[in-house]
């Protein structure tokens, strides 16, 4: 075994600390232990078993703290003296740790556990610190125990007693209380308490992250079912892939399952796969292993037992062998926390948690997620379809011949319903004691258009029989329907133009030979005209693909419809408004889009005046969108609001999906209705879902469903969204490809997250590489460098801001952008050391600054924005040289000692040593340069007044250090006697007291 040296070991602990948590660091920590052991130095063994008690807590390995935290207690006892004051605060702060550890270790007995808590009573008391945290580990244990009398006790204590610094922090404490309220059903009260720390004014390592999660069923069960989507989206984002929030990751599987998002919740528990093996900590495993099962007790209920799960223990499994091992596994761990603890508590919480039955039949999350596979069992058709036809409700009677009578009232109107009635008469037919020919007939005709519909072979075939049928019944004005529609199939089917024409020859034909006593004769002729319409423009285009006249087709088309609309104007409206609707896409396609709009609203007027409100849709969100194309975006939205409102009978999920696409982009582009753009987003991207359109229509929804929480400040929901659905929307070419990636990295950027930010500006710039304008890869690249700077990688940074200065001066008109690179090039510069090498690199790269701005200003000396850049870089140029001063000064101050040990660690001088006239000249030359940008930010007036006001407090400082505060003095008072001159509208409320402020304390430095 390799001896490693006590440096080793240093730098293996401070390592370890950066380590991610897991099974990794826990390894490596354990080894750093022994390997301080062994080396005989005590203070260093102290800090490897506190560093490894700190590894195994943040970990699925929690309960072996016990053995490291009994050896430091073992360190204490036997020389107290030799702790320092923050290693003994450690070690009773480790305390709590080690009391919870023992509560959730059922192979501990209960008397070890009571008498840890004695101990840890004791040894409280005798160090002089609060109850607090001993109550509330005794409520605890007296909980898990069934003693519910002694729990409610400690619970008191434990509020009564003092904080101290001993006590949990504020975040902690409110995610027990509240756990306690639930558990005696206060929902209401528990959330209460934690809403300073799920707003985020209360946060520590581990919240809100935990109690995001916990507050979802509570949520949920008081109906704020919003809410509790957004801790879900917040909240499983900052549990993702965190071995110690394993319980957490739990209850965001168990709410997607309680909500309805099953698939969801199979890709969270894919995501963890790998911590679905028995885990050491038995109550996490006992807490996360119950979420899944949640899961997977629902998919095996809804017929997806036999769908792959994850795999256990190194084989693949079912959902339904998984559901059985977990289930048994976690079942052994129940009863042995009720053995040692004399009750079923455990168990029956378990059990009752395993049993819970969905809260929301479904609630939209706004993310992406795959779709269960279909099931072999057939989907039950509702017995009842609440729609309404007319002005009265249409929802399925108990009787048949009602039934069938409101399907066929359906059908005349075209209602959304239609097909879902005509569902259910096929679904009762056959449970009838004698049928109506012509009720079967019906059927037929439905299984005839839904063919004809998919485009099925067979639909000519099922047609012919259809109008046979209705022939053979007498049903002469269904058998011309049927007519009709044998033409649209064989136009649909590409069909000679010969042929199509022969057969709407022949619908026309049926339709006018109907009895002159037909109700629906005069209806029929029309459809058919209009068909043949609509049809015929199709055929022209067909048999004229090469030429180039799509102009005169159009032309004719809307001679055409305009022609129809005459005709039958004031009757048949329903076939009018399809008609208006038609010659306004024509219209459109002809490049008018101001005669297109009164057209489209013309055809929703009909519509709803028809009483046929959803046909009203479609050319409501076309209008909306030519208005808003017409930079009219007060009747766009009322367009589309009137759209939504008349959606309210539609079935189609994908028209569902378009009209709340719709709005939510009015609304957006709006830029004040940020909440409820979300929600039509939301609902948009839902409606997608069930279309199968969730790459398409769903990608888009949720790009705007993101950029609407974004607005919000809702950053951390806008990024699950956005990456749930990014490979969808980077498929819909390079210029979404890049606003997307740009966008989501500017949310990570916000999340502090800056390395996947700067990945995602590196692959948008990949793809802007290649087009004509190089100003968007620039503007990338810079991005990427300022995210590579924050990230802490100033060698990649650099290269990135290279390839934007470079990309920037291409375009030879982007000054402020080239500037702003080459200020951070310059103190990237100075980043590693600050030497005199580096300050002449940094004075270099501001320099070329000034000059590109000097030149600009030269050919516009108008633009206030560089004039303010300018001042910008005066003032950060005589920060650096301020910072070289520093440097300097704090070279100085080290002694032989800390120089000698920097160098034989391979480090170099941190500044080059400046004598008495060299530092006073730099000085003097940072008080001009703050002088020249104070002068240049007093132009631009008094929006710039706290530049000003700092560069004047800057040279202020440094007249004094060079012992003339008189002077700095003096520029102080010039400034406050301007500002009172100043109209009091012009003047901030703190420059007076600000200037004060500093004119006093300068004065107490002379």
């Amino acid at each position: 075994m390799t001896t490693l040296t006590r440096e080793e070991i240093v730098r293996g602990l401070a390592e370890n600390r950066e380590t991610p948590n897991g099974a990794v660091r826990n390894a490596h920590a354990e080894a750093l232990a022994g390997a301080a052991e062994t080396s005989g130095d005590r203070a260093l063994f102290r800090e490897a078993l506190d560093n490894l008690i700190n590894a195994y807590l943040y970990s699925a390995e929690s309960p072996k703290i016990l053995v490291p935290f009994a050896r430091l207690l073992q360190e204490y006892d036997k020389d107290p003296g030799a702790f320092s004051e923050w290693e003994a605060h450690a070690l009773f702060w480790q305390f709590k740790w080690v009391a919870t550890a023992i509560s959730d270790s059922p192979g501990i007995p209960l008397e070890s556990a009571t008498g840890w808590l004695d101990e840890m009573e004791r040894r409280y008391r005798i160090a002089g610190y609060s109850e607090r945290p001993v109550r509330e580990a005794e409520m605890w244990l007296a909980d898990a125990i069934g003693e519910d009398e002694r729990a409610e006790r400690a619970f008191r204590r434990w509020l009564a007693a003092d904080r101290d610094n001993m006590s949990d922090c504020r975040a902690c404490e409110l995610n027990g209380q509240g756990q306690y309220a639930v558990l005696h059903g206060n929902d209401a009260e528990s959330l209460e308490l934690w809403r300073p720390v799920l707003d985020g004014d209360l946060t520590c390592a581990e919240e809100p992250h935990r109690l995001l999660a916990t507050s979802l069923l509570p949520l949920l069960r008081l109906g704020r079912a919003d809410e509790a989507r957004s801790h879900h989206l917040r909240g499983y984002r900052m549990a993702r892939g965190n071995e110690s929030l394993l319980p957490s990751v739990g209850k965001h599987i168990e709410f997607c399952t309680l909500t309805g998002n099953e698939p969801r919740g199979l890709e969270i528990l894919a995501e963890h796969a790998a911590h679905v093996a028995p885990l050491a900590n038995l109550d996490d495993r006992l807490a996360f292993h119950g979420g899944i099962l949640v899961l997977l007790r629902r998919l095996k209920e809804l017929g997806h037992g036999q769908t792959p799960a994850v795999p256990y223990d190194g084989s693949p499994r079912t959902v339904a062998e998984l559901y059985e091992v977990l289930y048994a596994g976690c079942l052994d761990i129940a009863r042995q926390f009720d053995a040692r603890n004399g009750t079923t508590r455990v168990s029956d919480r378990f059990l009752a948690r395993v049993g819970r039955e969905p809260l929301v039949g479904e609630l939209p999350l706004g993310v992406r997620s795959a779709t269960l596979p279909l099931t072999a069992a057939p989907a039950s058709v509702p017995a009842s379809v609440p729609v309404s036809v007319g002005s009265g409700p249409v929802s399925a009677p108990d009787g048949f011949p009602e039934l069938v009578e409101r399907a066929r009232r359906a059908r005349h109107l075209s209602h959304p319903a239609t097909d879902a009635l005509w569902a259910e008469v096929a679904v009762r037919v056959d449970a009838q004691p004698e049928v109506d020919p012509l009720v079967r007939a019906d059927l037929a005709d439905q299984r005839a258009l839904a063919a004809a519909r998919s485009g099925s072979g067979e639909a000519p075939q099922l047609l012919n029989a259809v109008r046979d049928d209705y022939r053979a019944l007498g049903v002469a004005e269904r058998a011309a329907l049927a007519e009709l529609r044998l033409a649209g199939v064989a136009a649909q089917s590409e069909a000679a133009p010969a042929e199509v024409r022969t057969r709407l020859r022949a619908a026309l034909r049926a339709a006018e030979a109907l009895d002159a006593a037909e109700p629906l004769r005069a209806r029929r002729i029309a459809l058919a005209e209009l068909s043949a319409i609509r049809i015929e423009s199709y055929l022209r285009s067909v048999e004229t693909a090469d030429a180039d006249d799509h102009h005169d087709h159009h032309a004719v088309l809307a001679a055409e419809l305009t022609e129809f609309v005459s005709a039958h104007e004031g009757v048949l409206a329903d076939l009018v408004a399809e008609a208006e609707e038609m010659l306004g896409r024509v219209t459109l396609a002809q490049g008018e889009p101001e005669r297109a709009v009164p057209l489209l609203a013309a055809s929703a007027s009909r519509a709803v005046a028809a009483g046929r409100p959803w046909q009203a849709v479609d050319p409501l969100v076309l209008r909306a969108g030519v208005l808003l194309s017409l930079d009219r975006p007060e009747e766009a939205e009322a367009a589309a609001r009137s759209a939504l409102e008349h959606a309210a009978e539609v079935t189609d999920a994908e028209v569902q999906g378009v009209v709340r696409l719709t709005l939510a982009d009015i609304l957006l582009r709006r830029g004040d209705a940020g909440a409820e753009t979300a929600e039509h987003a939301l609902v948009s991207s839902h409606w997608f879902d069930r279309a199968g359109l969730t790459a398409d229509g769903g990608a888009q929804a949720r790009l705007l469903l993101a950029r609407a929480y974004a607005g919000n400040g809702r950053n951390a929901e806008a990024a699950e969204v956005l990456q749930s659905s990014l490979a969808d929307l980077l498929e819909h070419g390079d210029q979404q490809a890049v606003f997307v990636r740009e966008f989501l990295g500017d949310l990570l950027r916000r999340l502090n997250e800056p390395r996947p930010a700067a990945e995602q500006y590196l692959l948008a710039a990949e793809i802007a590489k290649g087009w004509e304008d190089p100003r968007p890869q620039a503007g990338l690249a810079q991005s990427a460098a300022d995210a590579l700077s924050d990230a802490g990688l100033p060698v990649e940074a650099v290269a990135a801001y290279e390839r934007a200065l470079e990309l920037h001066r291409l375009t030879g008109d982007a000054p402020v952008a080239e500037v702003r690179v080459l200020r951070s090039l310059a103190w990237l510069g100075l980043r590693e050391e600050v030497t005199a090498v580096t300050v002449a690199g940094a004075r270099k790269r501001m320099a070329e600054a000034a000059e590109v701005l000097e030149a600009a200003l030269a050919t516009d000396p108008g633009v206030p924005e560089l004039r303010s850049e300018l001042a910008q870089t005066w003032h950060q140029l005589a920060q650096v040289l301020d910072r070289y001063v520093s440097a300097n000064e704090q070279s100085d101050e080290d002694d032989n000692e800390h120089e000698v040990e920097a160098l034989a660690e391979g480090g170099s001088e941190p500044a080059t040593r400046l004598d008495g006239a060299e530092v006073d000249a730099l000085r003097l030359e940072e008080i001009d340069l703050w002088d020249r940008a104070a002068r240049g930010y007093a132009e631009l007036g008094p929006d710039h007044l706290r530049d000003r006001f700092q560069c004047l407090n800057n040279a202020a400082w440094t007249e004094q250090e060079r012992g003339d505060a008189q002077a700095g003095a003096a520029r102080v008072s010039a400034l406050i006697d301007e500002v009172r001159a100043l109209p009091g509208d012009d003047v901030p409320d703190w420059v007076l007291p600000s200037a004060e402020r500093l004119l006093a304390q300068l004065n107490e430095g002379k």
